[in-house]
């Protein structure tokens, strides 16, 4: 289902969840709210079907679905990652995941590091200055920051152009924007933004308005961190160290799949990963499919979709069972355990 055609080119957040409501009613979507998947396993004894254990969080209750298929669709950003560092756990300040910060009201002239340069990270020290606070940010390696304008071209003109093209024309517009920002600890990585998303899934950042405030001094940039000592205070890896009240870590999240899901060998590794490389990594046996683990971003996740929905229709006409009509759903809701 395609935007509304008076849609803007940036879908504003109010335009965008009316048009996920249209969505589910367009396609009669059921959608169970204020559920915890507790477990998935193959059930032997019901015909190999999926078998998923869920808790109604308002009730406290458990119940139980059965269907023949099953597409984990939580995707590689689940839960809050924060790494390891020494003297972390003695820390007497604050300190967060990103997925807890809301906004900086609270944090009006406090001494606040942001960890990681990410969208996340950027976002977060650029509003913290806004709001007041003595913002830093660890940036540890190399980073592509465009405008989203920016972001905007170079997905248009990779529908029509090479991806190794379209990367150095993203890399000189970032130049004439932004100009050479490594003596503000801002470095480019030597490969294109495109060509590093399709290797390991690094995200391009991209910038509202934070790479302006280094260049001002209000976002004062710092390597990685060596360790976390006494007295509110943070060494870096350069011999720097600075006291800080509250940390925030925006490094990332991880899988939760192997928390819940019981028979992951056939299409997940240890880490909630899929073990098939792209593009295979989206099916596995016995009705398992995955959507978002690709690395790929919104592109990888409709390139999932569409496979999967294309592969459960087959096998649902194979079996002379369509899959528009409401009685041939897979999924049957089971009232006990």
């Amino acid at each position: 289902m395609p935007f509304p055609l008076d849609f803007p080119t940036f879908v504003p957040r109010v335009d965008f969840l009316r048009y996920l409501d249209n969505y589910v009613t367009r396609f009669k979507i059921s959608i169970r709210y204020t559920r915890n998947v507790e477990s998935a396993s193959v059930d032997e004894e019901n015909n190999g079907k999926w078998r998923v254990v869920v808790k109604d969080t308002t009730t406290n209750a458990d119940e139980v679905y059965v269907a023949d298929y099953l597409v984990v669709a939580t995707g590689e950003n689940d839960e809050g990652y924060v790494p390891q560092i020494e003297g972390l756990e003695g820390f007497e300040g604050e300190h967060m995941h990103c997925s807890q910060y809301l906004n900086g009201r609270h944090l009006y002239g406090k001494n606040v590091l942001v960890v990681g340069s990410g969208n996340s990270g950027m976002e977060i020290a650029y509003d913290l200055s806004t709001w007041g606070a003595n913002t830093s940010i660890v940036i540890r390696g190399p980073v592509h920051y465009f405008t989203k304008e920016m972001v905007f071209v170079g997905m248009s003109l990779l529908k029509y152009f090479k991806m190794e093209k379209v990367d150095k024309l993203m890399l000189l517009m970032s130049k004439l924007k932004y100009g050479d920002m490594s003596e503000y600890g801002l470095v480019r990585p030597k490969d294109g933004p495109f060509f590093l998303k399709i290797k390991g899934g690094t995200t391009p950042t991209i910038d509202v308005g934070c790479v302006s405030r280094i260049k001002k001094g209000e976002v004062k940039v710092f390597p990685a961190i060596s360790s976390i000592k006494k007295d509110k205070m943070v060494e870096f890896e350069d011999g720097q160290n600075g006291q800080f009240d509250v940390i925030i870590f925006a490094t990332g999240y991880n899988s939760t799949v192997l928390k819940w899901l019981k028979d992951y060998r056939g299409l997940f590794n240890e880490n909630g990963m899929p073990k098939p490389s792209f593009p295979n990594h989206w099916k596995g046996n016995n009705g398992i499919y995955c959507a978002g683990f690709s690395r790929r971003g919104l592109d990888g996740i409709a390139f999932d979709a569409q496979r999967i929905a294309d592969d459960i229709k087959k096998t649902l006409n194979a079996r002379n069972l369509p899959g528009d009509e409401e009685d041939n759903f897979a999924s049957l809701k089971l009232l006990g355990k």
